[in-house]
């Protein structure tokens, strides 16, 4: 039955080729780094050949220290990935990383990571032919999946080729796991294969439990060890500090057009109904004209969209790459009210969390799950939430507890929440020192993970 529906499961995959090359040509119009090495895809490598053999016989550096490969499909998977490889350096002095990504945003970021001997590519079609190639190529000693990527192809070649598969910071939303269990012919097969999953949270590693998997473990959240980048934090706080500044952070298509307006109600003093927490005391918010607004969108490619956006509201856009800034490092703000920060930077979140007083969290405010409120939570910016948070279930849960967040339904009441924060500095200054005290809680991740990771390695070799 299994080697059936995986024999289906690879002719769907083969016909799609056309429809994938299509749609990969169509994302490098917007984003020129999908065009890079796109035969890695397909597990052609010929290009890597000289950067290989560089240093000595690339079959010798193989037999004598493999590759550690590790999948990140995006930004947010890479910079948890980030987390990790410096924990599996400590431990491993010289291990040579193997790098894939799915996405532009991903690839750029982790080509940070790469140290000599290192080697970032495309993550591979999942094709039994482009797989193979990819694994006898490359010859990893393990694979280790971020987050949420499996593929069946993938999974079962590994297997074949004696490769074990782990998933670290692994989660899995209700809503995945429903999804999965549709396709359960094709996806226990593959999590049965796994040789260990490191689940986020208890109810993740239930989930994938369910779904077939045999070693699962509970090892926390990566994205709590991650390191702010200090430098960038003080210099937004320096921005930051003659202003009040709410921020839509890591917007995503919707929300900016959501967010404008509720801004534009409040300040034609219009009341909307309370809000059911803490901060809800103002129903008018006369002094919302005193008030600095940014929207920092998630995607680059949209950095023009969304400024023309701004301006088609009725605002003035002033744009993070145009800022201006005096001679003590304070940001120069338009003389009127009217006008909307924009970030149009990449790798400057903890800048703009440091400007910002309280944060509205992007994504949670469509159906996507919401961005990642721990990067806001390290940065001490207190973060109001959508309903929409399964990428982030269980940690949005515990900020709700601890203090450094508040929720609610739809985008003006998040307005009025932050509103309600800002203008209260003494419930502000609470929820800032309680999102610090969250994020450093949880940490313990990284060490937790390489460890096993490391132990793995030990027992398979």
């Amino acid at each position: 039955m299994q080697s059936l529906s995986l024999a289906l499961y690879s002719l769907l995959m083969w016909c799609a080729q056309p429809l994938l090359r299509m749609k990969l040509l169509m994302r490098g119009r917007k984003e020129q780094g999908y065009l890079t090495q796109i035969e890695e895809r397909f597990g052609r490598y010929t290009h890597l050949q000289a950067h290989l053999n560089a240093n000595q016989n690339l079959d010798q550096q193989r037999k004598d220290n493999r590759f550690v490969w590790v999948h990140a499909v995006s930004l947010g998977e890479t910079r948890a990935a980030a987390v990790l490889v410096a924990e599996l350096r400590k431990r491993m002095p010289g291990m040579r990383l193997l790098l894939t990504n799915g996405t532009a945003t991903g690839r750029a970021e982790g080509e940070a990571l790469l140290q000599a001997g290192d080697v970032q590519v495309w993550q591979v079609w999942d094709t039994p032919a482009a797989v193979k190639r990819f694994l006898n190529h490359f010859q990893p000693s393990m694979g280790i999946m971020m987050e949420t990527e499996l593929w069946p192809n993938m999974v079962h070649q590994c297997a074949e080729h004696g490769i074990p598969l782990t998933v670290a910071n692994a989660r899995m939303s209700e809503k995945s796991y429903r999804a999965t269990t549709q396709f359960a012919w094709l996806a226990q097969p593959a999590y049965q294969s796994l040789a260990a999953v490191w689940a986020q949270s208890l109810e993740d590693a239930k989930r994938f439990s369910q779904l077939g998997a045999k070693r699962v473990e509970v090892l926390g959240n990566l994205k709590f060890d991650a390191e702010v980048d200090a430098t960038k934090l003080e210099q937004g706080q320096k921005l930051g500090s003659t202003h009040t500044i709410i921020t839509l952070a890591s917007s995503r298509e919707g929300e900016e057009l959501a967010f404008l307006r509720s801004i534009q109600k409040y300040m034609k003093n219009q009341p909307v109904a309370g809000v059911n927490n803490a901060y809800s005391a103002i129903k008018n918010i006369a002094n919302v004209k005193n008030t600095t607004w940014m929207i920092v969108p998630r995607h680059p490619q949209r950095f023009d969209a969304v400024a023309q956006l701004i301006e088609s509201q009725g605002f003035k856009v002033s744009r993070r790459s145009q800022w201006s800034v005096d001679a003590m490092g304070n940001l120069q703000r338009e003389a009127d009210d009217n006008t909307i920060l924009l970030g149009d930077s990449l790798g400057e979140m903890a800048l703009y969390y440091g400007m910002s007083d309280v944060a509205l969290l992007g994504g949670s405010f469509e159906p996507l799950g919401g961005q990642n409120l721990i990067e806001a939570a390290a940065c001490g910016c207190p973060v109001v939430m959508g309903p929409s948070v399964f990428n982030f279930a269980e940690a949005a849960q515990l900020s709700l507890q601890a203090g450094a967040a508040v929720q609610v339904d739809d985008m003006q009441l998040a307005v009025q929440a932050a509103c309600g924060m800002v203008h209260n500095r003494e419930a502000l200054q609470g929820a800032q020192e309680a999102a610090l005290a969250f994020a450093k809680a949880h940490q313990g991740a990284a060490v937790k993970t390489a460890d096993a990771i490391v132990k793995l390695l030990h027992q398979r070799h």
